[in-house]
This record gives C-alpha cells, structure tokens and sequence, in this order.
C-alpha cells in the first residue's frame, strides 16, 4: 500500500534512505516479474514508482532544510 505524503514527511533522512533502498529493490523484482510474465498486478509499478518520487522529494527537501 502506498505510504501517505504526510507519513514520508514525518521520516527522518535515514528512514527516508531506508525506505528508498526497499523501493528500488521492489522496482527490481516488479520488473523481474513483468519480464519473466509472473506479474500479476501491473499497477503496482506505477504506485512503486510514485512514492519512491515522494520519498525522493521529501529526502531532498530535509538535507537542504
């Protein structure tokens, strides 16, 4: 399930680091499974991919503050 804006903006920047590092290897596998044809829920890679963008934003926005 998709983590709330608000939720990712509660991390601090190792949460954050941590949460990222489990989103990539997510990625990973989804696309594994789509190349391998076992994907069974595509949308996952769309929700994967935008809450790694949110994480991504909310990362950047705490080093820079």
């Amino acid at each position: 399930m998709a983590t709330k804006t608000k939720d990712i903006k509660e991390l601090t920047v190792a949460e954050l680091q941590n949460r990222l590092r489990e989103l990539k290897q997510e990625s990973l596998n989804l696309r594994l499974q789509k190349a391998t044809g076992q994907l069974e829920n595509s949308a996952r890679i769309r929700i994967v991919r935008r809450e790694s963008a949110r994480v991504q934003t909310a990362l950047t926005a705490k080093r820079n503050a």
